[in-house]
C-alpha cells in the first residue's frame, strides 16, 4: 500500500537524482519542494543529498511553518513557503547551487543570453544580493519571481518555480548551459571582462506614461511601428504578414493589428486573430515598462499565446523590434 504523498515524494526523488546526474546539485546543497494543497507542501529535510533522497528525507509542512512530520526541515523553509504564499499557481520549487551560474554572478550582476533558446525561456536575469547562508528576507526573491520563473541569488545559488518539478529543472539547466556557452564564447573571443553579461538597455525615464490599453497608447504604438525604418527592412525581408491581437484578461479589452510586410495596415478589436496574446494587467504593465520580455513571458506561461509558435518564431527579428517599440509607450 502506498504511503501518504508517495507519488509526490517519488517525483521529488527522481528530480533530485536528475539534478545530481546533470551536475546541477552537489554535496548536501540544495532543496526541493512540492505543493500538496493550498496550505501544505513537501520539503526536503536539512542535511540531505538531492542525489540520494529517500522518502524519509521529505517532510510535510504547513505554509505557516508547522512541521507535520518528525525531523528537521531545510533551512530554506522561508524561501519555499513565501514563494507558495505569493504565487498560488506555483506547484513546485527547486533551489540549488549551480557551479557556472554562481561563478558568473560573482563577477556580474546581470546575464543577457545570446542564444535564441535561452532568450525565449530565460530572458534577462538579474542577480539578487545575498548576504546570509540561507534566505532570511524573501521579499526581493518574490519581486523577481513576478517577472521571471528563475531567480539568481548572488553568492548563493538559483531558485526556480513552476507547475511541476521538471519545469523547474529545465529552467535551471537552461541557465547553467547558457552561462557555460557565454563563458566558452568569451574564451574564444579573448574577452576576459564583463562581456555582454552586464549589457544595459537604455530606458527613457522622461517618456510619457500612458493609461494601460488606452486608445492613445495603441495609436502611438501604430505610429512608432509604421515610422520605424529598421522594422520596415525586417518586415519586408521576412515577409511578416499576419494578424496579431492583444487582450487584457481583466476587462476582455482587445486590439488587433493587421501586419503587412511588417507595417500595420489596420487596427481593430477582433480576438479571432491568427495570433492572440492574453495576459493579466500586472504582466502587461511589466511588458510595457520593460520589466519582462514578451517572448519569455509566453514561454514561462505568464502570457498565453494562441497560434502556431513555430510560425511566429520565423518572424522573431521583426517581432522583437515591435516589442522594443512597445517600450517607447510605457504605462502609468
Amino acid at each position: 500500500m502506498k504511503t501518504q504523498f508517495q507519488d509526490l515524494k517519488e517525483e521529488m526523488i527522481t528530480i533530485g537524482q536528475l539534478l545530481w546526474r546533470k551536475d546541477l546539485a552537489s554535496g548536501l546543497n540544495g532543496n526541493i519542494s512540492r505543493r500538496v494543497d493550498k496550505g501544505t507542501i513537501l520539503l526536503t529535510a536539512h542535511g540531505t543529498c538531492l542525489g540520494n533522497l529517500e522518502e524519509k528525507d521529505i517532510l510535510a509542512m504547513r505554509l505557516d511553518g508547522q512541521l507535520l512530520d518528525a525531523g528537521s526541515v531545510s533551512t530554506e523553509k522561508l524561501l519555499h513557503t513565501e514563494i507558495y504564499k505569493n504565487f498560488p499557481d506555483a506547484r513546485a520549487v527547486i533551489h540549488t547551487h549551480t557551479t557556472y551560474t554562481s561563478a558568473f554572478f560573482l563577477a556580474n550582476e546581470t546575464f543577457v543570453p545570446r542564444i535564441f533558446e535561452a532568450k525565449f525561456y530565460l530572458g534577462e536575469i538579474k542577480g539578487i544580493p545575498q548576504t546570509t547562508p540561507a534566505v532570511t528576507d524573501a521579499g526581493p526573491v518574490v519581486e523577481c519571481f513576478k517577472k521571471n520563473n528563475i531567480v539568481v541569488l548572488r553568492n548563493h545559488g538559483v531558485a526556480a518555480k513552476g507547475e511541476n518539478l521538471f519545469d523547474c529543472f529545465l529552467l535551471i539547466q537552461a541557465l547553467e548551459e547558457a552561462v557555460k556557452t557565454e563563458a566558452v564564447s568569451r574564451l574564444f573571443s579573448g574577452d576576459r571582462g564583463q562581456g555582454t553579461g552586464d549589457r544595459k538597455i537604455p530606458v527613457n525615464s522622461a517618456a510619457k506614461k500612458y493609461k494601460l490599453f488606452s486608445q492613445e497608447q495603441m495609436d502611438d504604438i501604430v505610429k512608432l511601428v509604421n515610422a520605424d525604418t529598421q522594422l520596415k527592412e525586417l518586415g519586408e525581408k521576412t515577409k511578416m504578414t499576419m494578424d496579431l491581437a492583444v487582450k487584457l484578461n481583466e476587462t476582455g479589452q482587445t486590439y488587433s493589428f493587421r501586419f503587412e510586410n511588417g507595417r500595420i495596415a489596420n487596427v481593430g478589436h477582433d480576438d479571432n486573430a491568427e495570433f492572440l496574446i492574453t495576459a493579466p494587467e500586472s504582466v502587461w504593465r511589466a511588458v510595457f515598462n520593460r520589466e519582462i520580455d514578451p517572448f519569455v513571458a509566453t514561454t514561462q506561461k505568464k502570457m498565453n499565446l494562441r497560434g502556431d509558435f513555430a510560425k511566429i518564431s520565423k518572424w522573431y527579428a521583426p517581432c522583437s523590434r515591435v516589442f522594443e517599440l512597445w517600450h517607447e509607450v510605457p504605462v502609468e
